[in-house]
């Protein structure tokens, strides 16, 4: 015996019964649910994104790691899930002070320093403004399912003369995914 569904506009679906003995039986979810076929998602499916941006220029003179103001925060549904940290960091620029100058970048979980991104980036032994980009991933495993911050810090890689995040306001991307372990 064969169901047919009927659009309201237009259209049907016709579900056919299974070629097996026996009786099966296909529960549906309330109207908010949603139908799973596995209570288990396979390894690499993606199970969440979040999504952050920030454009406010910041500058750092000092070797010492600041915060660049981009910041993202996930709730892993699982505690064997990874978290792919991509980043895009525009509207980088050493200044024009120094020719020793460049920019460090790290990632942080919460307040601990996770990895070291990028060092030396933008490096021009002369004493010219150099605006460039930098675009990172890194592969996390959190091992929780409490909410987990990840931010990214700067520093002057050389000398005390200035280095700029989001300079011109240029807007800066983390994007995490959840991924199924």
């Amino acid at each position: 015996m064969s169901i047919v569904l009927v659009g309201s506009t237009s259209g049907s679906v016709t579900l056919q019964e299974p070629a097996v003995a026996g009786t099966t039986v296909l529960t549906l979810p309330a109207v908010s649910g949603t139908v799973l076929t596995t209570t288990s998602p396979k390894a690499g499916n993606v199970l969440q994104v979040v999504n952050a941006t920030y454009s406010t220029s910041t500058t750092n003179s000092t070797t010492t790691y600041a915060d660049t103001g981009l910041t993202a925060t996930i709730t892993p549904t699982s505690s064997s899930s990874k978290i792919l940290v991509l980043i895009s960091h525009v509207g980088l620029s050493k200044g024009s002070a120094s020719g020793d100058s460049a920019i460090n970048i790290r990632l942080l979980r919460a307040s601990t320093s996770i990895a070291t991104l990028a060092t030396q980036l933008g490096y021009q032994n002369s004493a010219v403004r150099l605006d460039f980009s930098g675009f990172f991933s890194y592969l996390d495993n959190p091992a929780t399912t409490s909410s987990t911050t990840y931010k990214t810090q700067f520093a002057n890689a050389n000398t005390s003369a200035a280095v700029t995040v989001q300079s011109s306001s240029d807007t800066a991307i983390m994007t995490l995914l959840e991924i199924a372990a």
